[in-house]
């Protein structure tokens, strides 16, 4: 296994001087916003598609800091409900996915998509509950109508490329949670996995460490976010929380940098989980804590994933 980052952490410096600075802090793997709701400040693969010269900068650019690519991501929602949105998401997947194929990376990162409640929405509907039985209708509206006939074709596209799909576990989308995603991969098929998110499934009460062991081989992609559980605030209002991610003190959880949520016995296990598991890609530090600036929290996600979980025996890393 290797550390890396998600390089939209960077978004604002130009890629090669992200680059160096990615390699400078010790990580040996970068995944790249190629799109959707990350951005492509990095990589725009309509362009690079269509400039073999370009596309060999690129490639270059990485390799020859020794850096590898762990994913191209492109998270969005094909499936929101505005048309406009929607087709913007899927092109950027599709693209991705055929860059992916022509620099010979074998996993695109997206998110599985929400729909509205009908096809005269105009926003998305996550539903949580089945009751009042209007939502248990809506429910099964969009499965049946809208995500089942998307993701079959769109794992169809992928596969045909050679592509694997990480789907990110997510509240707000269809797939958030195990069953939910095991619902998805039955329509697209088993080159449709997960980018595994640890932060997401916290606050959601789910244990990471069994979703591991059921996940099993369909882990493709791994994020290292933590999250911190106010337990106070838990227990005044539960953890289905709408306040700003800025009202740190209000909320009932928050995203942390990897070590301020949970500590090294926790994250030790995760790698345990996922060597048992087969997975032996990269750990790509995502930033979204609030509490520290991007340097910082980085910096201190390099540090403590090293620390943690890597020893260096005898000039070569083994994870334990």
């Amino acid at each position: 296994m290797k550390v890396g980052v998600f390089a939209v952490l960077f978004a604002q410096r130009p890629f090669e001087e992200a680059l160096d600075y990615i390699k400078e802090t010790g990580c040996g793997a970068v995944e790249i916003g190629a799109g959707g709701y990350p951005g492509d400040s990095h990589c725009q693969p309509a362009a690079l598609l269509a400039d073999e010269a370009a596309r060999q900068r690129f490639t270059q650019a990485v390799a020859g800091r020794g850096l590898e690519i762990s994913a191209l991501s492109c998270h969005g929602n094909p499936l929101h409900p505005d048309r406009a949105i929607a087709q913007a998401h899927d092109s950027a997947f599709r693209d991705t996915v055929r860059l992916a194929q022509a620099i010979g990376v074998d996993t695109v990162v997206t998110f599985s998509g929400c729909p509205g409640d009908s096809d005269t929405a105009q926003k998305p509907n996550w539903v949580t509950c089945p009751w009042p039985t209007d939502f248990a209708e809506i429910l099964d509206w969009q499965w049946r109508e809208k995500v089942t006939p998307y993701w079959q074709e769109a794992g169809a596209f992928a596969r045909e490329h050679g592509v694997k799909v990480a789907i990110e576990l997510h509240p707000g989308f269809v797939a958030y949670h195990t069953d939910s995603f095991w619902r998805l991969r039955e329509a697209g098929g088993d080159n449709i996995g997960v980018n595994f998110d640890p932060s997401h499934l916290f606050w959601q009460g789910m244990d990471p460490l069994v979703c591991v062991r059921e996940l099993g081989d369909a882990i493709f992609h791994v994020h290292a976010k933590d999250t911190w559980l106010d337990q106070p605030n838990i227990r005044r209002n539960g953890v289905l929380d709408t306040r700003p991610y800025t009202d740190e003190k209000a909320r009932s959880w928050i995203f942390r940098t990897v070590g301020y949520g949970h500590g090294p016995e926790f994250w030790r296990g995760l790698v345990s989980e996922l060597r048992l598991a087969g997975y032996d890609g990269s750990i790509s530090i995502e930033h979204e804590d609030s509490l520290m600036s991007v340097n910082e929290g980085f910096s201190k996600a390099v540090g403590f994933l090293r620390d943690t979980v890597i020893t260096e025996q005898a000039g070569e890393a083994w994870w334990v």
